[in-house]
């Protein structure tokens, strides 16, 4: 049942109020635009990686500003609320006389509790239902069809706009049994009631298609009716339903929760003043985000720019003059270059670059040249090969870019430093196989990180049933299979362990090459290691790919120094992040405050 309320307000007062909501939001632009945070999921705005939280907020409270009165100032001369509802009921009550729509059940009274704030002038308090005809599609689920009816459902709706691209279709008997209790006509809104709740649209195409697991709106009379005004209620709406949701994986809101939900409702005529109101302010966020998303954009794109010419200097001497050249460019701009997660990651990616290409350390004259490391390695592997306690593999074809490499360098395959071996799992049927004491690796712990104990064990009679060999401590783990990110990320073994068949391992001698910088290189070519692997839903690498690998071997004594300063400045990376990640958590808060303080002073008014 609704309840009105025409308590006066005086024209200063608000006059007043309507000038400070005016400066709330455009003293604070800088705020709306500043405040960013890392996004859970894909949403509004290009940029999925990011969320422009203040500009979120920005919405949500225009439209909380919009539904309690204090966007746009009252008009004595409107007709109230209290008549447009009655003109309302009076029409209602005789379509259910004439049958063309069902009596509902009657409401309780609406309590103190569900009142969200005062009223102004001309407002009044009444359940959905009093003033529109709410109603929801099917619940069953008509057998789907290569054609006939399109069947709208919330995923339908998720753009912000009905979307049939991706849609099932069901026969004309289904559909005119859905029709016959939830028709669709233009100029209706539909709202998601499952899953991703509200995304409300105003349906403005041919309304030839039924609906499932959707809320329609209908009018009474469409003369007293603003769509575009329940549309935006119905944004702020969805916003406290998804709070009061009911299910887990899908939570949903019912048909009797629409019907009942609570609404402030405006004379008609500033409903009408409201949307144009509405309307202004959501272009100039529109205007706002795409600034602030190209903006970002920019920013990123000469990050990189710069970045790439410190790859792209020549090294085959010794750190160039342009290097030293490009290095100062950067570094004269850090503090305005490394202001975004993005960029801090791309500064990593690049130091880790360098590092692997000559560029990130002096070389020293007096260091043994990596033409005599690599002659060491060979003779001892020519010598385990002898023993058989390695396989002997053909020449292959190098996998990757050649890279200019300072001269103390040698440009080398991964089978020239190290033994690749590839393990294997013991059958999970014995279970005899399976909680023993030998640590068993499997692809998903290779996530870049020195691994100290496993997940799973295997018994010495499982071992002896497998093909795995044992891994000693300090070879290089690489995810050969995996779904997500896994193929290509690296582990470090701080235990002897075996792997399963999705793991490589590259064993190697560690007084000729330093496990960690042997990660460094991995981690620099991650990107392209994952590009390198073959087959269908989940590519693979195999052994002979990961043995082709190219390979720049720096002079030992070199690199240790590149490892501790690869060290030194990723952790600077990581503060600077921490320091950025604290900023951006500030600027979210204070645009959090701003909103709270503002609806508070304006609940008070």
């Amino acid at each position: 049942m609704s309840q009105l309320n025409q308590k006066p307000v005086h024209s200063n007062v608000n006059n007043n109020t309507h000038s400070t909501v005016n400066a709330l939001i455009t003293d604070n632009i800088d705020l709306w635009t500043s405040a960013i945070k890392k996004r859970n999921a894909t949403g509004r705005g290009s940029n999925k990686k990011i969320e422009l939280s203040g500009i979120k907020k920005l919405r949500e409270l225009i439209l909380e500003l919009a539904v309690r009165g204090k966007l746009v100032p009252q008009d004595a001369s409107d007709e109230p609320a209290s008549e447009l509802v009655a003109k309302l009921v009076e029409i209602k009550q005789k379509l259910i006389i004439d049958k063309i729509i069902k009596k509902t059940r009657k409401q309780p009274d609406i309590s103190e509790e569900e009142k969200q704030h005062k009223l102004p002038f001309g407002w009044g308090w009444a359940r959905l239902e009093d003033v529109y005809d709410v109603r929801d599609g099917t619940h069953d689920s008509p057998k789907p069809q290569l054609e006939g009816y399109p069947l709208v459902t919330s995923k339908n709706l998720s753009s912000g706009k009905l979307d049939l691209t991706d849609v099932k279709y069901i026969s004309e008997k289904d559909h005119e049994k859905v029709i016959a209790r939830s028709k669709v006509d233009m100029d209706d809104i539909l709202f998601a009631m499952i899953g991703s709740i509200g995304n409300p649209v105003i349906v403005d195409i041919e309304p030839n298609f039924s609906i499932k697991n959707v809320g329609l709106f209908k009018y009474f009379d469409r003369e007293n009716s603003s769509p575009s005004f329940l549309k935006y209620f119905l944004f702020h709406a969805s916003i406290i339903m998804k709070f009061q949701s009911t299910g887990g994986v899908q939570p949903f809101v019912s048909l009797g929760k629409l019907r009942s939900f609570v609404i402030a409702l405006p004379p008609l005529a500033e409903q009408h003043r409201i949307v144009a109101k509405v309307d202004e302010l959501m272009i100039l966020c529109d205007q706002l985000e795409q600034q602030t998303e190209e903006s970002l954009s920019a920013h990123q794109t000469v990050v990189e720019v710069l970045l790439a010419t410190l790859t792209d200097s020549d090294s085959a001497v010794p750190v160039k003059e342009s290097f030293q050249t490009n290095w100062q460019r950067i570094a004269d701009h850090f503090d305005v270059l490394f202001t975004t997660e993005a960029s801090i990651e791309q500064l990593k990616q690049t130091i880790l670059q360098l590092a692997v290409m000559g560029k990130l350390v002096p070389q020293n004259p007096n260091d043994e040249p990596a033409s005599a490391l690599l002659e060491k390695i060979a003779k001892e592997k020519a010598q385990l090969i002898a023993e058989k306690k390695i396989k002997k593999h053909p020449k292959v074809d190098p996998i990757g870019p050649v890279v200019s490499l300072p001269n103390s360098w040698v440009n080398i395959v991964v089978q020239d430093f190290a033994d690749i071996k590839l393990g294997s799992t013991p059958s999970r049927t014995e279970t005899e196989y399976w909680n023993g004491d030998i640590p068993w690796v499997s692809s998903g712990e290779v996530a870049n990180k020195t691994i100290l104990d496993t997940k799973e064990k295997i018994t010495q009679e499982g071992y002896d049933n497998s093909s795995a060999p044992i891994i000693p401590a300090r070879s290089l783990l690489m995810a050969i299979i995996g779904q997500g990110k896994t193929r290509g990320q690296t582990a470090l073994l701080g235990i002897d362990a075996c792997t399963n068949q999705n793991v490589a391992a590259f064993v190697f001698n560690q007084n000729y090459v330093v496990p960690e910088f042997v990660q460094l290189w991995a981690k620099s070519k991650y990107e392209s290691h994952r590009g390198d692997g073959h087959g269908g839903a989940q590519p693979a690498l195999n052994g002979k790919k990961v043995r082709s690998f190219r390979f720049g071997l720096p002079p030992l004594p070199e690199q240790h120094r590149i490892v501790a300063k690869v060290d030194e400045l990723i952790t600077l990376c990581e503060q600077l992040k921490a320091r950025l990640i604290d900023a951006q958590t500030t600027q979210v808060h204070l645009a959090d405050a701003v909103v709270e303080n503002a609806l508070s002073v304006q609940t008070n008014d």
